[in-house]
């Protein structure tokens, strides 16, 4: 089974663009948000990211896994590969 992947971004962060860089080379398909100076969207992003109002904010199969450090992190790991499915 294919896991649930969201993120929450603006169009030109740069670690949002690396962020989803790293997806599109594993080949996973995400739901992008893309919150660019909506502040409700990023109040929601924030209520489910425990607070955190940094971009981007990333979620697999509704856990928040956190930004793109925390996503790079995850694979250097060898952890992120199981959580994709």
């Amino acid at each position: 089974m294919t896991a649930k992947v969201e993120i929450y971004t603006w169009s030109t962060c740069p670690f949002c663009i690396r962020a989803k860089g790293l997806l599109d080379k594993k080949g996973v398909d995400f739901t992008e948000y893309c919150i660019d100076g909506d502040e409700e969207a990023r109040a929601k992003m924030a209520q489910r990211s425990h607070g955190r109002r940094s971009l981007p904010q990333i979620f697999i199969d509704d856990q928040h896994i956190g930004g793109c450090d925390d996503l790079y992190a995850l694979d250097r790991q060898g952890k992120l590969d199981p959580l994709l499915g």
